[in-house]
């Protein structure tokens, strides 16, 4: 859940923002939110959702509505909607100014639009799915990279295909191959001992790997200009820029 809670919590950088208490045009909509809940009122809900809502990877993000009512009860289970269902607005629900709104610790997260857009909470269900799509992919990689906590992300670029994979203890190796070759064939480079640089309140993010004289970082562009890519892969030598890809990511 960490990789998630990440995400949503640096885009709307919590910690170096103070609670603001609702305005009146934001209770109305958390609270039909609230009712909706605790009435399993699924298809009200998927109205209002931003999608794609994210899950944790290597589950699947919720695509569109249709998708949502069908998988809401795997997200919603009875301990998320008591959280929500008890929860006051005055007092579990905080403006976190441009950032959005959120309850508690920021469990979930509206837009000042009243966009449903982070569920910050795992079910049963989910942590039981990552299990098992973590265990198949280990099987699906090569027997040189198949074991690791959990995957982060797998980039592409117009020559490389890049996995990064979480070893624990934010331990967190580089896996790359030709763009030809599947990631089920050994990799032509595997860097271990990368670390994870978060980037500015936006959400974007990069993983660093060293390699005697040379730096691998790939970096994940949350937010940047109009034309900026979803990714882009940097390798230095001595200082000294010697490749720069933009990238597409994969599975994140």
């Amino acid at each position: 859940m960490k990789k998630l809670i990440y995400i949503v919590l640096v885009i709307f950088s919590v910690t170096n923002t103070s609670a603001q208490e609702l305005k009146k045009e934001y209770q109305k909509f958390i609270q039909t939110f609230i009712d909706n809940v605790k009435n399993d009122r699924k298809e009200e809900i998927a109205k209002i959702v931003s999608y794609p809502l994210k899950r944790e990877n290597p589950i699947p993000a919720v695509k569109n509505k249709t998708e949502f009512i069908k998988r809401y009860s795997q997200i919603f289970d009875a301990d998320l909607k008591k959280e929500i269902g008890s929860s006051k607005i005055n007092q579990d629900w905080q403006e976190m100014g441009w950032r959005g709104i959120m309850l508690n610790g920021g469990t979930i997260w509206f837009d000042t639009d009243g966009k449903l857009i982070g569920i910050n909470y795992q079910s049963k269900y989910e942590k039981d799915l990552k299990t098992k799509l973590v265990s198949s992919q280990k099987k699906a990689v090569h027997s040189s990279i198949s074991k690791f906590k959990s995957p982060v992300c797998v980039l592409e670029t117009s020559k490389f295909r890049v996995r990064i994979d979480d070893l624990g203890n934010d331990n967190y190796r580089y896996a790359s191959w030709s763009i030809k070759k599947p990631m089920t064939e050994e990799p032509d480079l595997i860097i271990l001992n990368g670390k994870f640089i978060p980037d500015g309140s936006g959400g974007n993010h990069s993983y660093q790997f060293r390699k005697g004289l040379y730096v691998y970082e790939c970096s994940i562009i949350v937010m940047g200009e109009k034309d900026s890519p979803p990714a882009r892969l940097v390798i230095t030598q001595n200082g000294k820029e010697i490749l720069s890809q933009n990238a597409k990511i994969v599975s994140r």
